[in-house]
């Protein structure tokens, strides 16, 4: 039985593919480019807006690894739907979903919602891991550049807004375990906890840079303007929304309760582990 591996190729799917391969488990790499190579996996193509192709690679599954594609949100909401449908046909042995950091509230109507919902309507053994902000954001040139050239951590938040940031590598390493650990499900938080600000971010850039960087807050609307480029400009609108939404709350923490580091034992990487662990 294979472990089933949603966007294998990407920034949040790698990290899982290299984490279930290193012990020594079967992967079969899920992705739309026919021609990818993913070291240590067997390579199936499936479109996520194809409930066929999707049961197909899900059936027999020991378990799949699912989050959603940076696209519109309309885009989002079909996928999910195809995704559902998919599990409930396929029936895998475990679904592991990680949210990205989208909100799951039924209230909300978005596509994590739906898919949240859906598992649990689907009666297969699951688990939702919960980020809230992702290190890698800080990797985009706007950001990453803006620190080596000026001394700056540019970024669309309050310097005041505490939050508990993960990095890709400690999603991969809280799928792999909830796929050992059925006796988990529901929702598991992952990030730092306390909560850290904007300038916890930037003294951590400073000390690996070794050199003094300032926390820069900057509007939802600039931040759109800088990722546009990278990702296009229906996604870039829908992520300056999520910022400012995000801009009314007073932070965005994970509850101990169902942590990673309360259910598992896996403490988060510090803004500084990660950046070694990058080789940044």
């Amino acid at each position: 039985m294979t472990y089933v591996i949603h966007g294998a190729t990407g920034a949040q799917g790698a990290p899982v593919v290299a984490a279930l391969t290193a012990a020594a488990k079967p992967v079969t790499a899920l992705t739309r480019n026919p021609d990818a190579v993913v070291d240590g996996a067997r390579v199936v193509t499936a479109d996520h807006s194809s409930t066929e192709e999707l049961t197909a690679a899900y059936r027999g599954a020991a378990g799949v690894f699912v989050h959603l594609p940076v696209v519109s949100e309309e885009d989002r909401r079909t996928q999910a739907h195809h995704i559902v449908a998919a599990v409930r046909a396929a029936r895998p042995s475990r679904v592991i979903f990680s949210t990205s950091g989208a909100p799951i509230d039924a209230d909300t109507g978005g596509a994590a919602a739906i898919l949240v919902a859906g598992l649990a309507d689907a009666g297969v053994s699951h688990a939702v891991i919960a980020p809230t902000f992702y290190l890698e954001n800080l990797l985009m040139p706007y950001v990453v550049d803006a620190v080596r050239e000026r001394g700056v951590l540019p970024y669309p938040i309050r310097a005041d807004f505490a939050a508990s940031w993960a990095s890709h590598l400690d999603i991969a390493d809280v799928a792999v375990a909830l796929f050992d650990r059925p006796d988990i499900t529901g929702v598991v938080s992952v990030g730092q906890f306390p909560a850290i600000t904007g300038p916890d971010l930037a003294e951590a850039f400073g000390a690996r840079f070794g050199k003094d960087v300032a926390f820069e807050p900057i509007t939802p609307e600039q931040f759109r303007g800088s990722v546009a480029p990278l990702i296009g400009e229906g996604p870039a609108v829908d992520v300056a929304a999520f910022y400012a939404a995000m801009s009314t709350l007073p932070g965005r923490s994970i509850t101990v309760e169902n942590s990673a580091q309360k259910l598992l034992g896996i403490q988060p990487r510090t803004t500084g582990q990660w950046l070694a662990d990058i080789g940044l």
